[in-house]
């Protein structure tokens, strides 16, 4: 990948597309992981005025620290740069308040409460961003929002425009040496940020981002599981079976379209 001029390459379709959109600038989450990181300094190169915020909810002493750090970073570095916290912590357990009693025993609701969080920010990102003209701009990538759905919809899916949607989380990282991003931030292990224990991406898919990655380009290439052994087989089983169930995520609302005749 020659890194530069992708950076370059983004930074300029960031800044042409917020001038026809006519939006004075960005607002991104920022979570003390790579891709938040690495959206949040291309964002900043447009010069247009940016605003990072810091969304806790119970979080990680760890992610907290990384977060807080990389907002000084990016102040220090780029005039252009507002950045603050928003703890949402109260927000989410009256919402638990709210909704204590109903089904406490299904065993999804450990992940709707999971992907109430993700849908808290998002609201919080919208907010900041309509008060100031700013485009909630997306911090998922390639393999994430196209390959296993590893988003939440409507939660960090909901956004204006993705600058590294079209990357793969390896090429994220060849950016982030690049930019000089904390690091900290560059040795973390991946994670969502949204359990209570800290569950890792890999933890929660089965397989790590380069296996993703090569299991995405096989399916690509027209392969499935039965064309592999080992591991291998393993990880095209796991890739393939996210990538059917989170079809829903990637695809169009589905619209009902009523036959002229009967309009």
């Amino acid at each position: 990948m020659q890194t530069q001029k992708v950076i370059d390459h983004i930074v300029n379709w960031l800044k042409d597309y917020a001038t026809k959109a006519n939006s004075k600038g960005f607002v991104v989450g920022v979570s003390g992981g790579i891709d938040s990181a690495v959206v949040s300094v291309l964002v900043a190169k447009t010069g247009l005025p940016v605003l990072v915020l810091e969304m806790p909810i119970r979080q990680k002493a760890d992610q907290v620290d990384r977060a807080q750090d990389h907002i000084d970073f990016l102040k220090s570095n780029f005039s252009n740069v507002e950045g603050f916290r928003v703890d949402l912590t109260p927000t989410f357990e009256s919402f638990e308040k709210t909704t204590e009693g109903y089904k406490d025993d299904s065993p999804s609701k450990n992940l709707a409460e999971a992907n109430t969080r993700s849908r808290l920010r998002m609201v919080t990102l919208y907010y900041y961003g309509q008060i100031n003209g700013l485009l909630v701009t997306g911090t998922g990538n390639k393999v994430e929002d196209f390959g296993v759905g590893f988003f939440t919809k409507y939660g960090d899916g909901g956004v204006d425009i993705s600058p590294i949607a079209d990357l793969y989380k390896t090429q994220i990282y060849e950016i982030a040496k690049e930019l000089g991003i904390l690091e900290s931030i560059q040795v973390a292990k991946p994670t969502d940020g949204l359990w209570e224990v800290e569950r890792t991406d890999e933890d929660q898919i089965g397989a790590t981002y380069p296996e993703l990655e090569w299991a995405m380009e096989q399916q690509q290439a027209g392969k499935t599981e039965a064309d592999f052994d080992g591991r291998e087989k393993e990880v095209m089983t796991i890739y393939l079976r996210f990538n059917r169930a989170t079809q829903h995520k990637m695809n169009p609302i589905p619209v009902c379209e009523i036959p002229t005749e009967l309009k």
